[in-house]
């Protein structure tokens, strides 16, 4: 039989091209897609007009408009430490970036060894919520509620599930995170939809006029919400001594989300003893994901620590 001959320098090319390869291709996270809502919707109605809108980037999935059917994508890591955090892309609560806040952020923490679940939330409407100020949160408690309900599966210890939010999905999260126990449906479980952390990228808190981002605000809240309203939602005013602990990050020079969010719902936090960690960077302005160019771009390694330091991954 004829042996095929191999120049010594294309053996080498074809390792290098292999190795290459293999670093820029890594194995892709387990991913998996579960539903929230096993029948109807709590509060919800149907529109033939309103229809889920994908937006997709070279055959991917980056960004989803209208939502119709909330649901969350599970990201398994190899080896999962029993960490979980439900992940809240932003998007004004008009669009969710859920690739650049949501996909690749899920990846981040599959790394290190965390289960992530990338939330499909609601986005609010008239059209298809009966109070559509609730309606996101409903899907965020249950996001939750499940989550501890399937801990088992997930090798999820049910102590160490958080809930993380970019932007509007910031505002989300911080919701959750004070209004867990808000009777927004009609729970199937006993279980708590209380995050025990989290993690907060330059998100919206306030629905206060000066603070707030107007676009987020008037989509929750519509163009005239009663000063009831507007003080339930600025949840620098909803927080105790119970609201998980909690990270944030943002950038000085943001100009769409002022930082004095994070800076009121940091102060609120220390205020009531709730341990609490703030990161803010010169620059960086807003949507910066895992980084840009600038000093943000170092606070996934802040992020890294701090879930150290609070046994919420395994030190090296």
């Amino acid at each position: 039989m004829t042996q095929l001959k191999i120049k010594p320098i294309l053996k080498k090319t074809i390792f290098l091209s292999i190795l290459l390869f293999g670093i820029i291709y890594p194995v892709q996270s387990q991913r998996e897609i579960i539903s929230l809502w096993k029948s109807d919707i709590p509060g919800g109605k149907s529109d033939a007009t309103y229809k889920e809108e994908q937006q997709m980037e070279g055959g991917k999935l980056v960004g989803v408009n209208r939502v119709t059917q909330p649901e969350m994508t599970v990201f398994k890591p190899e080896e999962p430490n029993g960490t979980a955090v439900v992940i809240c892309p932003g998007g004004g609560y008009g669009h969710l970036a859920i690739d650049k806040e949501g996909f690749k952020i899920a990846e981040w923490f599959n790394e290190r060894g965390i289960t992530a679940f990338v939330l499909k939330y609601r986005l609010p409407s008239d059209l298809i919520m009966d109070d559509k100020t609730i309606g996101p949160l409903q899907d965020a408690q249950q996001a939750i509620r499940l989550v501890r309900k399937n801990a088992k599966q997930y090798s999820i210890d049910t102590t160490k599930i958080g809930i993380m939010g970019f932007s509007a999905g910031g505002h989300l999260a911080s919701t959750l995170s004070t209004h867990y126990n808000d009777n927004v449906y009609k729970a199937t479980n006993a279980l708590s939809a209380k995050p025990d952390f989290a993690i907060l990228l330059y998100p919206v808190i306030s629905m206060m006029a000066g603070i707030t981002h107007q676009g987020s605000r008037e989509n929750l809240l519509g163009t005239n919400p009663s000063a009831a309203t507007i003080e339930r939602f600025s949840n620098e005013k909803q927080v105790t001594g119970k609201t998980p602990v909690t990270f944030l990050v943002h950038a000085a020079d943001d100009g769409a989300v002022p930082v004095a969010n994070s800076i009121e719902y940091f102060m609120a936090l220390n205020k009531n003893k709730v341990p609490a960690e703030m990161h803010v960077y010169e620059n960086g302005g807003h949507g910066f994901g895992l980084g840009t160019q600038a000093t943000n771009n170092s606070w996934p390694d802040a992020l890294e620590l701090w879930l150290t330091t609070r046994k919420l991954i395994d030190a090296e």
